[in-house]
């Protein structure tokens, strides 16, 4: 039963540690953003909803190809490889948010203190989010709304 409640715990251990380590790698450096962005376009992302950091090399951006069709793809920055793809056909037309949008919510985040992405979201009212962590590795969470170069909200933990 001891030898049975050790192994229970190391096997906890180790996935929390495999887990601490997979999330700390889902993070790009705010400077990183333009290279994501040029992958995007040349996907043909118009709109974007949400970008998010999967790895320090991959990235994840749903959004919109034209007024019919959405995207949810997993791209490689090295080289713009599609690394999983799933599209769909839409009705209602395309929302989110464009290049200039997403840039500007960007620079106004890191104004605040942000040094590091996981996600970028837009919801339909253009309610802008984005998370990350700050220079000291503290969690940073962003708000704006899209169109304007101010920020709305900034939580710090």
């Amino acid at each position: 039963m001891k030898r049975k409640m050790i192994l229970i715990g190391s096997l906890a251990t180790l996935m929390f540690a495999g887990t601490s380590a997979q999330a700390s790698d889902g993070r790009l450096a705010t400077d990183r953003l333009e290279a994501v962005l040029e992958q995007g376009a040349a996907y043909g992302f118009q709109h974007y909803q949400e970008i998010e950091a999967k790895s320090r090399d991959s990235v994840e951006i749903e959004g919109w190809l034209d007024d019919e069709w959405q995207s949810d793809v997993r791209l490689s920055l090295e080289n713009g490889e599609s690394l999983e793809e799933q599209r769909k056909r839409r009705e209602g037309g395309a929302w989110g948010m464009s290049e200039e949008d997403v840039r500007m919510a960007m620079e106004a985040a890191a104004a605040e203190g942000l040094a590091e992405f996981e996600e970028i979201q837009v919801d339909r009212d253009g309610r802008i989010e984005i998370e990350g962590r700050d220079a000291d590795g503290r969690d940073i969470e962003v708000r704006s709304q899209q169109g304007e170069s101010g920020v709305v909200e900034v939580e710090r933990d």
